[in-house]
């Protein structure tokens, strides 16, 4: 509406422009009078308005998105949340499980959780603890909803498989461990694309990127001097994102082991996040010179000019910035903290778009984002957050679209992250890069059954040739030829005859237990010896002489299991003795001493 134009008199021309909305209601009586101060008369009696842009509310999806918490029976309760001072969520979560670290007395551990099993969780439910510190963070691999890899401050990492509907005792036994640093690990990341490639971080200043399934460092970075915050793979996983002590953010190379750029992030002195966008911008959060919290968004080519900084508030809470590629959201959640802010990154300025703010009335001590494949897609949601709290109990938290129809929202729902890897350990070592596998969500998600992490531990020792060798072994065994299919086909079993008996020699000797007699004639053998050791046995010693002389050595075929050479078989041996027809007498008994005589 470009203004009212109206006559009066036949003569006069009145033009008035409206530099507000034209609301439902009366606009208030100080806005009306600022209206009128807007109005410039000229002395030509014509009423005219500067020219001034209008309100425009900006178009988006997601401006009506709205949080909601859901019941305290359908949340988990009683849940010993660590009580580490270390910076990080303690919580981990999939479409499988959910996985928080807890309090544990003589180590470290943290619990595993079946969605399913909702409610108060008893004190002795069974947990995941094989380290000897504290653990400090969690992480679910990608590509298996049943392996989950810990950092602990016993310098060792540790790759886990869990069962299927949960742990029904406590795990001590992991699939792999992992030990490369000299101090307490305290991150852990999967790779996006490539399987089983594992990134860990420690207080060291050194990172390690893993091949679990080998259990070997594939590459060593040492470019960072002091404590390392926090790190980030970008899309196709070939750039690595840091955040260091030093203030400084930094964009690796991980295969050539190169920084390609480096500045400065924020001035202040606490820990500071960074995160990769899906089209490569840098979103970093920190804190400035006075302590105010902070997030910027930069270009990979330009880190040391940001396109914006906002300052948000002087918490003293770290903010951690959850980021979901499909909808391009980011949520900020800071510890101790009682809100959830997001925002949505467009390419019109100011480019951070502030949406809302969920809040709630307890302080939060860490928490977990759920991928996409495991939101509700009937309900139209878009996030699912697990927040611990310090009263022991993790509140669930649903972020909803509100649409009236019930049909399957495409715009809300864009190809997804899938469980599928896109590489493999060796060809992402090798600079191959892909994009991530995606799937569809139309008609909702079903979790597929565990697989096995398999571990191959290789040999130190091997020359690149051998290594060469190996990775086109392992290559065939996954993809066999149809020749090899055919090849390794079941042949049917031919039909052979029963084997002959052969006769066992026994080793000569009353006290000599026979090693290839039967079962029944070996018992009876190892009776008589038996037997014959006994003191005053001198009649049962003569006897199994006697037998043993009378059968030559050798034992007779047993009758349970006759066989058709059985005639040959005693052709051949040596002809048996006749038995003899009069037994030897007993010897007579002992004389014994009458009662009436003296002992000596």
């Amino acid at each position: 509406m470009n203004g009212i134009e109206m006559d009066i008199d036949g003569t006069t021309e009145i033009k008035r422009h409206n530099s507000f909305t034209i609301p439902t209601k009366r606009a208030p009586i100080s806005k009306r009078k600022g209206r009128e101060r807007c109005h410039s008369y000229h002395s030509d009696g014509k009423v005219e308005a500067p020219k001034m842009s209008f309100r425009v509310v900006r178009s988006s999806k997601f401006r009506h998105v709205y949080g909601q918490a859901l019941k305290r029976e359908q949340c988990y309760d009683n849940v010993r949340v660590s009580k580490s001072s270390w910076d990080s969520t303690f919580c981990a979560v999939n479409p499988k499980f959910l996985a928080i670290i807890v309090e544990s007395a003589g180590g470290g551990a943290f619990i595993v959780l079946p969605h399913n099993k909702v409610g108060r969780i008893p004190a002795d439910h069974p947990l995941v603890g094989g380290h000897k510190g504290p653990v400090l963070d969690i992480a679910w691999c990608p590509h298996n909803d049943n392996v989950i890899a810990s950092g602990s401050e016993d310098c060792v990492v540790k790759v886990w498989q869990i069962p299927d509907g949960g742990l029904s005792r406590t795990l001590t036994e992991p699939v792999v461990d992992l030990v490369y640093h000299q101090r307490r690990v305290g991150l852990v990341l999967w790779h996006p694309t490539a399987q089983n490639v594992l990134l860990t971080a420690g207080s060291d200043n050194q990172i390690a990127i893993w091949n679990v399934g080998t259990g070997e460092v594939l590459i060593s970075l040492d470019c960072h001097p002091d404590l390392i915050y926090s790190a980030c793979w970008n899309w196709t996983g070939s750039k690595l994102l840091t955040t260091c002590r030093d203030k400084k953010i930094r964009i690796i190379d991980p295969r050539k082991g190169e920084v390609e750029s480096e500045a400065i992030a924020h001035e202040g002195s606490k820990a500071s996040r960074a995160i990769f966008l899906k089209h490569g911008l840098v979103f970093t959060t920190g804190f400035s010179r006075m302590s105010e919290r902070q997030y910027s968004l930069r270009t990979p080519d330009e880190l040391n000019e940001p396109i914006v900084t906002v300052e948000i508030d002087t918490s003293n809470g770290v903010m951690f910035p959850l980021y979901d590629p499909d909808t391009n959201l980011i949520y900020l959640c800071g510890k101790g903290d009682s809100v959830i802010r997001y925002f949505e990154v467009t390419p019109e300025p100011p480019f951070v778009h502030y949406i809302n703010t969920f809040q709630t009335p307890d302080p939060q001590r860490g928490i977990g984002m759920m991928p996409k494949r495991g939101c509700d897609v009937a309900t139209c949601e878009i996030a699912k957050f697990y927040r611990l709290n310090n009263s022991g109990l993790c509140q669930v938290v649903s972020m909803t679209v509100p649409r009236k129809s019930e049909l399957f929202q495409e715009d809300l729902y864009p190809d997804t992250l899938s469980d599928e890897a896109s590489l493999t350990a060796d060809e992402w070592l090798a600079g191959e890069d892909a994009e991530p596998c995606t799937m569809s969500l139309k008609g909702g998600y079903v979790s597929g059954r565990a697989t096995q992490l398999t571990v191959t531990k290789r040999n130190a020792l091997a020359t690149p040739r051998d290594r060469e060798r190996d990775r086109e072994r392992d290559k065939d065994e996954r993809s066999p030829t149809p020749a090899a299919r055919d090849s390794q086909a079941p042949t049917p079993a031919a039909a052979t005859p029963p084997p002959a008996f052969s006769a066992m020699v026994v080793s000569a000797g009353p006290h000599a237990a026979p090693r290839h007699r039967p079962r029944a004639r070996q018992g009876r053998a190892l009776a008589h010896a038996r037997r014959a050791r006994q003191p005053g046995a001198h009649a049962r010693r003569r006897h199994a002489a006697a037998r043993l002389q009378r059968h030559g050595g050798e034992c007779r075929p047993s009758r349970s299991a006759p066989s058709p050479t059985a005639s040959a078989t005693r052709t051949s041996a040596r002809p048996r003795p006749p038995r003899a027809t009069a037994r030897r007498p007993r010897p007579p008994p002992p004389r014994r001493r009458p009662p009436s005589a003296p002992w000596w």
